[in-house]
């Protein structure tokens, strides 16, 4: 499967300025979300700008696999132009458009989105990109940020962290009580608790040595002081 991430490498500024290669072609791809939808007019628009070759995908843009998409950069050669009617066509995030983006770059091959006029022929389309990668990548260290603080502060408080329990206390004592009936099966109990048998056994550890056993010991502890 393709992903974004593979078109954008470590290292190298991937939006930095190269010389333009005149002699490239425009490359044209339009979205649209579903197939009862129409991508005329997103064609129409790449016809118009002067795009030699159109890829067109029906997918959602948090689908992975827009193979159109994939098709349309692998087709394009240095000196072309990727060139989209608008961001949200090509990207499903500012990190999946960035990666995109940064990864035609570092191929020679430029990016135009229509709607946005944004070209990185330019300087000012690159610097546009240049605050787009640094803002995503400052929302992401806020995130990281955030999260850690809230982590330190439950911990603080002595809440616990982590997937809440199976079941808890209440539904313990229930299963307890109920498996001392030898007439309930245990399948029954978990399905009234809503756990599978497995948490059963998980939860009251007893029960692995019987039920005897388990009837046994709630014996024991009522009488006792």
């Amino acid at each position: 499967m393709t992903s974004a991430a593979q078109w954008a490498d470590e290292g190298d500024d991937a939006l930095a300025a190269f010389p333009a290669n005149l002699s490239g072609v425009q490359i044209g791809y339009a979205r649209v979300s579903t197939k009862g939808q129409n991508l005329d007019r997103q064609i129409a628009a790449l016809t118009d700008c002067g795009c030699a070759k159109i890829f067109a995908d029906k997918k959602s843009g948090k689908n992975a696999e827009r193979e159109e998409l994939w098709k349309a950069l692998e087709y394009a050669r240095p000196g072309d132009t990727i060139v989209v009617p608008s961001l949200d066509r090509l990207g499903r995030s500012i990190q999946d458009l960035i990666a995109i983006v940064g990864g035609l770059r570092k191929r020679g091959i430029d990016f135009r989105s229509l709607h946005e006029a944004l070209d990185t022929t330019t300087p000012g389309g690159r610097l546009v990109f240049h605050v787009f990668a640094a803002l995503a990548e400052f929302i992401r260290e806020l995130i990281v940020q955030g999260t850690h603080e809230g982590l330190a502060a439950a911990r603080a408080r002595g809440e616990r962290l982590g997937r809440p329990p199976a079941m808890n206390d209440e539904q313990v004592r229930h299963a307890r009580a109920m498996l001392a009936d030898p007439d309930a099966s245990i399948t029954s109990i978990a399905k009234l608790l809503g756990v599978s048998r497995m948490t059963i056994y998980k939860y009251v550890p007893e029960l692995s040595a019987g039920r005897a056993s388990l009837v046994s010991t709630g014996s024991r502890k009522e009488i006792a002081p």
